[in-house]
């Protein structure tokens, strides 16, 4: 079986809190949660654990690939939560979305502080 990815865990200061905000942007579905974890799992299965670590929280990085549909929903919503978005990861483009790859992306901080990058066209 060839390798596929399965879970991550998000260090999250709030638990529930980063696990609502991902599960209304991705429109991603609840999933069993356990121990220190609330989970969320994407359409193809891989599962998002947020846990609430003991240390500082370091900031990641994930991105997300949406349809272009998806894609204009979850802009729809950062922009009506007042989440602030910029078109570039360097943050030197507020309120804007990229073109780039022959898509469009965008980039913000989750709850936590992570950097966060939504797509409509994969890199390679």
């Amino acid at each position: 079986m060839p390798a596929t990815f399965n879970h991550t865990i998000i260090a999250a200061k709030d638990r529930q809190e980063s696990a609502r905000f991902f599960r209304e942007l991705l429109e991603a579905a609840e999933a069993p949660s356990w121990g220190p974890f609330t989970n969320i799992q994407l359409a193809d299965g891989v599962l998002l654990q947020f846990a609430e670590p003991p240390v500082e929280i370091q900031m990641q990085h994930y991105a997300f690939l949406l349809d272009d549909e998806h894609f204009d929903r979850a802009h729809r919503r950062l922009c009506e939560d007042g989440v602030t978005h910029w078109a570039d990861p360097q943050m030197t483009k507020p309120g804007e979305i990229n073109h780039e790859h022959g898509g469009r992306g965008v980039y913000f901080l989750d709850p936590a502080g992570h950097g966060i990058e939504l797509i409509t066209r994969p890199y390679l």
